[in-house]
Parts: structure tokens; C-alpha cells; sequence
């Protein structure tokens, strides 16, 4: 299971007990790899503050210490990085909270070589700003414009990847930033990977670490520079 961390000292040791817990509980032998895209807060002493309570739980943690690139580079990381099968990985705030992973292990069982988590399928339940709803509404129809993936949603911050779809699409991967989502869907769809959106509910009121306002015309940017790539062949 993969955190891609920045800046998340305060909220990453209560997400790490609530991924231990919910490993312990189902008798998962699993890893936690917290890949920090260079925090300036105190990241890695919370992580180590965490350590104890985890290895308690038999979870093994690694923690990657990493410049900063963006959440694209930290999940590449820490996909190449990961030793176990399913690569699984979350939002370090647990936005996405931790239960969805027995749905993406389901899917993946059935025969899906990767599962995300979906605002946008039957069965979701989204309760978040009115701006954020726009914006993820805009993006989507930009995604689906540049780099279609025959999905509904690729932003959500969850997903499930067998070990031989995730280090074949991330050993390709080239977007640092936030698209990276897009990217690699992009590329699993081209590659012919089964992929299968999990229904999930989204209660998104608190703070975020986004800068919408920074990161926008750089998501902007990177889907055409995805689509550049693609003309390109520079993917093969």
C-alpha cells in the first residue's frame, strides 16, 4: 500500500493507524510505503512516531525520502519501489477511505488488472464544495477530450493495480504532477488492461493541500504534453 505524502505531518500518523487497523483486521500481510515528495514539515518524524504501532499490527513501513517533483513522481516511486501484489495506493488523508481497498481486491480477483475508485458510477455518494465539483467537471471534460480513457473518472485518489500492470504502466509514466492519474489510464486502455470503476462515498469538506489555482494550468499543460507523447511514440 502506497502514501504519497507532502507535507501531511498532522494528518499522515492518524491514516497510518487506520491502515494498520484495517490490514490487521482482515490478516493481510501487506507493506505501508510512504513516498515523501519532499515535505518540509516534519513528514518523516511522524512517520517514525508511527513506526512502533504499525510493526505492532505485523505491517512492515517503508518511508521514501524523496526531492520535489509532484504526486506523479512520489507514486512512481513508490510503485517501483513496492514489493508486494496488488500495488495498491491512497491519498495520505484517506480521502478515499481505506474499506475501498476490499472492493479493489474483489475487482481484481474477478479478473480486473486495475480498480479505482469513481465519483462518477451508480452507487457513489459525493458530498463536497460546489467549486470542487466544477473543476473535477471541467478536468473530466478536458481528460476525455485529450487523453480518453473510457472511464468516468481517473482523478480519484485510490487505486488497485496488479504488480505486472502497475510497474509496466509506471515504468512508462512520464507526468510528475496531478495527470499522472490520466496518463497511466491512458496507457492501460492503449495496452489493453481490464479496468473496473469501484462506487465509493466522498465527504470532502476539509482542508486540502491542492493549490487549485498553481496546479490547474499545470494539469492543463501536462494533458497536452500526454497527448504530444502519444503522437510522439514516445510510450512504446
Amino acid at each position: 500500500m502506497i502514501l504519497p505524502a507532502y507535507n501531511e505531518a498532522r494528518r499522515l500518523p492518524a491514516s497510518l493507524a487506520r491502515c494498520a487497523d484495517f490490514l490487521h483486521a482482515r490478516g493481510i500481510a501487506a507493506e505501508i510505503v510512504v513516498a515523501d515528495d519532499g515535505s518540509t514539515d516534519g513528514t518523516c518524524d511522524a512517520v517514525e512516531a508511527a513506526r512502533d504501532e504499525l510493526e505492532a499490527h505485523h505491517v512492515r513501513m517503508r518511508y521514501l525520502s524523496l526531492s520535489h517533483r509532484g504526486k506523479g513522481g512520489a507514486v512512481r516511486a513508490g510503485v517501483l519501489a513496492a514489493e508486494g501484489d496488488p500495488i495498491v495506493f491512497l491519498d495520505a488523508d484517506l480521502t478515499i477511505p481505506v474499506e475501498v481497498v476490499d472492493d479493489f481486491l474483489r475487482a481484481l480477483r474477478d479478473g480486473a488488472d486495475i480498480a479505482i475508485a469513481s465519483r462518477y458510477v451508480p452507487g457513489s455518494v459525493v458530498d463536497r464544495p460546489w467549486w470542487r465539483r466544477l473543476m473535477g467537471d471541467v478536468y473530466r471534460a478536458l481528460v476525455k477530450l485529450l487523453v480518453p480513457t473510457g472511464l468516468e473518472d481517473t482523478q480519484c485518489g485510490g487505486k488497485a493495480y496488479t504488480a505486472e500492470a502497475a510497474r509496466w504502466l509506471f515504468g512508462r509514466q512520464r507526468v510528475d504532477g496531478f495527470a499522472f492519474d490520466a496518463e497511466v489510464l491512458f496507457l492501460a486502455r492503449r495496452a489493453g488492461y481490464r479496468i473496473v470503476e469501484i462506487p465509493f462515498a466522498l465527504r470532502q469538506r476539509r482542508e486540502t493541500s491542492i493549490d487549485f489555482l498553481r496546479e490547474s494550468p499545470r494539469m492543463l499543460r501536462d494533458l497536452l504534453l500526454i497527448r504530444w507523447h502519444a503522437i510522439r511514440g514516445r510510450y512504446r
